[in-house]
């Protein structure tokens, strides 16, 4: 949810109502679609929260406090003996999990995790009156409380049984619910009729649905074959929990697709099922958009009562929307290899397709202009497939006043120098500028410098290409979704990347002066000055060689062995260079450290010995043992040829330790390995 200082709340939540109602009404009174259900849905879920948040805001009416639009007049208006309540909607785990807790909370008593699970179809809710057994009356939800009656369409449905089997106990009249859908077998069909027809195609089967249920002629219903499932009853049955409910539903001979539900007994099932379902929906025969979850006790249920027009103890968990409506909280400019500039929008996390996304393309500053975007601006992020995600729209009926347009740059932001436009196209007017970055950043996550392995030239270049980073140090900003969303790309491939950034934010003083790319500053002369700064001085954030190099004056730095005045002058020039020093505060501000023992002086115990370390270690790991090998002087290297003085072997050692016996080279085990550097 995008987050707004207090004073603005108020502003956002009535510009939000006004939005969704205004959509809504439109899809559900003028049968037109301003914005897709993805999109509105999670401008309610913003709405929710805010309004649970702050519920001195919550107004009769909201949105959230109704169902449904008004019915059509061609229709005689019905009541529905109970209200036709909706779901409040949940998007993640910490959705659910915040869901049961308030459950727990107003009932002042901790629920039993017991969970009625179904599917959630994408379909046009309706209710059926039975009077001994026999179908007198259906109806739409309407707006939940007065409804559309359609009796004589929903009988074309054969789905929906015109006779019950006899009940045994039951109340002379039954009041049920359920959903009017269209299969996906008969949607492609009626595509397939439009297209010949020269027609338009149907944007989705559940617009088909609705449309065709709301037919002043049933014949037009009847031609559409529609399908039913029903869910609930709305008559007290004597039934204990949900799943008795569809138990009863079932044999009163109405279709529940039962098959597919389950008891949970944790979120953690829950979870899980929500997880398969999101992975197999195709292969069922309708589409669903999520699943329904229902604390299975009846009692429990309707101890928890309503909030706004949805049950409590009920909830609708939505699958990934392909697109939704966030907040753009910045833009950027990425220079690219040829020294093209793009601009990337900076997003509140909004999770799409499935991952928590930060970033966007916005594609070049034409569109920017062509959407008429600004920072502060409400934008809708699409992804489909494969596809990096992108701003496709502005909702600007959300503005405050408090946005600002953005500025194409009239320098570049890496080297400063004059930007030229050509076509469509800005780009950097040095013609190394981009390359040149490529250069800094593959030497940034080198082994001699942060050592991010996983992370080589190729995802580099993705990750530029795209927009993810700017910099070096936005590396440690990517989020788990940015990464997955890339083409060939996953959610397990984002997850080692980001484990290892996560594991290298605490770095040897010695390997960041060397990260940092200084001219004339190799891993012998960041060792050497290394040494010099931590005499008597703490250094434990980047921004700290600000105060302890960048004091030193040339003749300060010449009195360091080795260091001759054209190094002492590369080193004092890029300390003073403004980018430089906010690019060692960016680098404060996404947790990197320093280690402690950095300021110890190197050894020269393996002085020129070549190391190979083969098999997995026990006692040390293997970045630990390359980094003592090289503070006593020695090299770790990952291949093995006769130049190799030693090749340490741990457990189930591979190719390499065949290599040294065949070459000759000596080999050690772990235990000898570390008698050796002690």
């Amino acid at each position: 949810m995008p987050a707004y200082p207090p004073q603005h709340i108020q502003k956002r939540v009535k510009k939000l109502r006004k939005e969704i109602e205004r959509y809504r009404y439109s899809r559900l009174v003028l049968n037109k679609e301003l914005i897709s259900p993805e999109i509105e849905d999670s401008l309610k879920k913003e709405l929710f929260d805010l309004e649970n948040q702050y519920p001195e805001f919550i107004t009769p009416d909201s949105p959230t406090q109704r169902v449904g639009g008004k019915p059509l007049k061609q229709f005689r208006k019905i009541r529905h003996e109970a209200p036709m309540l909706s779901f409040n909607d949940a998007f993640s785990e910490e959705d659910t999990g915040a869901w049961f807790e308030r459950i727990n909370n107003y009932l002042g008593r901790r629920v039993k995790p017991e969970f009625y699970l179904e599917l959630k179809i994408d379909g046009l809710a309706v209710e059926l009156v039975y009077e001994d057994g026999i179908l007198v009356e259906g109806s739409t939800r309407g707006d939940g409380t007065t409804g559309e009656e359609v009796t004589q369409n929903l009988k074309t449905i054969e789905a929906i049984p015109l006779k019950l089997n006899p009940p045994v106990g039951g109340p002379p009249r039954l009041v049920v619910r359920g959903e009017v859908y269209l299969t996906k077998k008969e949607f492609e069909r009626i595509n397939k009729e439009q297209e010949k027809k020269g027609l338009k195609p149907y944007a989705n089967p559940r617009n088909i649905a609705a449309g065709s249920v709301r037919q002043l002629d049933p014949a037009v219903t009847a031609s559409r074959k529609l399908d039913s499932l029903v869910y609930g009853f709305a008559t007290d049955f004597g039934q204990k929990t949900h799943a008795e409910e569809h138990e009863l539903l079932h044999k009163l001979g109405f279709k529940t697709d039962n098959s597919h539900h389950r008891l949970a007994k944790s979120l953690e099932e829950v979870s899980a099922y929500h997880h398969y379902w999101g992975e197999h929906r195709e292969k069922l025969p309708y589409e669903i958009d999520g699943i329904v979850v229902v604390v299975n006790d009846n009692a429990t249920f309707k101890a928890a009562g309503v909030i706004g027009k949805a049950p409590r103890a009920s909830l609708a968990y939505k699958f990934s929307p392909r697109e939704a409506a966030t907040t753009l909280v910045d833009i950027k400019v990425q220079v690219g290899r040829t020294g093209v500039l793009t601009p990337v929008a900076v997003l509140k996390s909004v999770n799409v397709g499935g991952v928590t996304i930060t970033h966007a393309t916005l594609h070049n500053f034409d569109q920017i202009r062509r959407l008429g975007v600004k920072i502060g601006d409400t934008v809708v992020v699409s992804r489909a497939g494969d596809v990096i995600p992108q701003v496709t729209r502005v909702l600007t009926k959300l503005r405050t006043g408090k946005e600002k347009s953005f500025r194409v740059l009239e320098r570049c932001p890496i080297d400063d120098s004059k930007v030229i436009k050509e076509g469509a196209i800005y780009r950097c007017s040095n013609p190394n500028c981009g390359a040149r970055l490529r250069e800094s950043l593959y030497h940034f996550i080198g082994r001699g410098a942060f050592d991010i392995e996983g992370l080589g030239p190729k995802v580099v270049d993705k990750f530029l290409d795209e927009g993810l980073i700017t910099d070096a140090a936005d590396i440690f900003l990517l989020k788990k979704g940015d990464i997955a969303a890339l083409p060939q790309f996953g959610e397990k491939s984002a997850e080692n990347i980001l484990r290892e950034t996560s594991v290298k934010k605490e770095i040897a003083l010695l390997r960041l002066i060397y990260s940092l790319g200084i001219l004339h500053i190799g891993e012998e002369t960041a060792r050497l000055l290394a040494r010099r700064i931590t005499d008597g001085q703490v250094v434990r954030a980047p921004s700290d060689l600000l105060t302890t190099v960048g004091k030193l004056s040339l003749d300060d730095l010449m009195r360091i062995p080795d260091i001759g005045p054209k190094v002492a002058e590369s080193i004092h020039n890029w300390f003073r260079e403004e980018r430089n020093v906010k690019f060692l505060k960016k680098l404060d501000e996404v947790g990197i450290l320093v280690e402690r023992q950095a300021d110890r002086p190197p050894g020269q115990k393996l002085k020129g010995k070549t190391f190979v370390l083969t098999g997995s270690l026990e006692l040390i790991t293997r970045e630990e043992a390359k980094s003592k090998i090289r503070e006593l002087g020695g090299s770790a290297s990952e291949s093995v040829s006769k130049k190799t003085d030693y090749v340490v072997v741990g457990s189930e050692p591979g190719s390499k330790f065949e290599k040294a016996k065949k070459l000759g080279v000596k080999t050690i085990n772990e235990k000898e390995f570390m008698h050796l550097i002690s």
